[in-house]
C-alpha cells in the first residue's frame, strides 16, 4: 500500500495517485489532507484512491485505515491467485481430456488395423487393396465438402468394409471359378457378417465402420444386398465406399477375372455393362467420382499390388 500526503513539493498526491495506478492499478493508496482540501480528497476518491485522512489524524484512525488496505490487497491478491489457480486447473483438464480423446481415437485406429490385418489373411484381397479403398472415400468426401471429422473417419472405416469375410468359408471365398447361385448367396452373408462384428460400438469410427460393412453393397436403384435398400435411406457412408470397392474389384486382377485398365473401368462404371451400371450409385457421388477419375487412377497406380 502506499500513504501519501495530498500536497507534496513538486507532485501533487492526485498526481501521484495516477501514475501508480498506472503501473499498478489495485495498489491501494491512502492520501492524508488538511479539512481544507476535502475537495480534492474526494475527487481523488473517484480516481481510485483507496481511502483519505484527515489532518491533524488520530493514531487509531490511521491504523485502521492502514490494516484495511493491507487487508484489500490480501484479498485482491487472492482472487487473482484463485483465478489463476482455476485457470490452471482448466487447461490441466482440458489437456487431460484431449489426451484421453487421442488415446481413445489411436486405440480405435488399431483395432481397425488388427481386424483388416485379419481379414486379409482370409482373403485375396491385399493390404494394399484396402488402403486405395480408404484414399478413394477420402478423395470423394473431400470432394462433396463433408466435414473433415466425417473424411477422417471415413478413410479409416472404409478398410473394414469386407471384414465379414473371414466367416465365409475358403472353398467360396477362394474358389478360383465363377460362383454358384447358393455359393453367391452365401458370400453375400459377407455384409451382415462384418455388420455383427462390427455392432454394439460406442466409438465413432467403429460405428461407420459398422454402417459400411453393413451397407456397402446396397445400390441407389434398391437393387443391391442385403435388404435392398434404396436411394437416401442408404446411410452417405455406404454410398461412397460401393463406387470405391467397384472401381478397384474391377482394376484388380483376381483368380476368377483378368484385370482391366482404367479407361475400360471408367466406361463400365459411367456407361454400364450389365452387372455394374450408373443407375447403383449415388447421383452426388457418381459426379464426384468423374471429376476424380485421374486420381483414381493415380491412386490405383501408386498403391498396386
Amino acid at each position: 500500500m502506499v500513504l501519501t500526503d495530498i500536497k507534496m513539493p513538486g507532485v501533487s498526491g492526485v498526481e501521484l495517485l495516477g501514475k501508480i495506478h498506472l503501473n499498478y492499478p489495485d495498489l491501494p493508496v491512502i492520501l492524508m489532507t488538511a479539512f481544507a482540501e476535502l475537495d480534492m480528497a474526494i475527487d481523488a476518491i473517484r480516481k481510485g484512491a483507496f481511502d483519505f485522512i484527515i489532518k491533524p489524524y488520530k493514531y487509531e484512525q490511521l491504523l485502521f485505515s492502514v490494516k484495511r488496505a493491507l487487508k484489500y490487497d490480501s484479498l485482491i491478491r487472492m482472487e487473482k491467485n484463485y483465478k489463476q489457480m482455476l485457470k490452471d486447473t482448466v487447461e490441466q483438464k482440458t489437456q487431460e481430456l484431449s489426451d484421453a480423446l487421442k488415446t481413445v481415437k489411436n486405440l480405435s485406429n488399431e483395432v481397425i488395423k488388427r481386424l483388416t490385418t485379419a481379414a486379409e489373411y482370409r482373403d485375396m484381397d491385399t493390404g494394399e487393396h484396402i488402403l486405395r479403398i480408404g484414399l478413394y472415400a477420402s478423395k470423394l468426401a473431400e470432394e462433396m465438402d463433408m466435414s473433415e471429422e466425417f473424411t477422417e473417419r471415413i478413410t479409416v472405416a472404409s478398410q473394414l468394409h469386407d471384414i465379414g469375410k473371414i466367416g465365409i468359408p475358403d472353398s467360396i471365398l477362394l474358389k478360383p471359378g465363377k460362383l454358384t447361385p447358393v455359393e453367391f448367396e452365401a458370400m453375400k452373408t459377407h455384409t451382415t457378417i462384418g455388420a455383427n462384428i462390427l455392432f454394439g460400438s460406442t466409438q465413432p469410427m467403429l460405428q461407420m465402420a459398422c454402417s459400411i460393412a453393413a451397407n456397402h453393397h446396397e445400390r441407389w436403384d434398391g437393387t443391391g444386398y442385403p435388404v435392398g435398400l434404396k436411394g437416401i435411406n442408404i446411410p452417405i457412408e455406404a454410398r461412397i465406399v460401393i463406387i470405391c470397392d467397384q472401381y478397384d474389384a474391377l482394376m484388380s486382377k483376381r483368380p476368377y477375372k483378368t484385370s482391366l485398365s482404367h479407361r475400360e473401368v471408367y466406361e463400365i462404371i459411367t456407361k454400364g455393362d450389365g452387372r455394374t451400371m450408373p443407375q447403383h450409385f449415388d447421383p452426388d457421388v457418381f459426379r464426384s467420382f468423374i471429376k476424380l477419375e485421374e486420381l483414381f487412377r493415380e491412386i490405383f497406380t501408386s498403391h498396386s499390388d
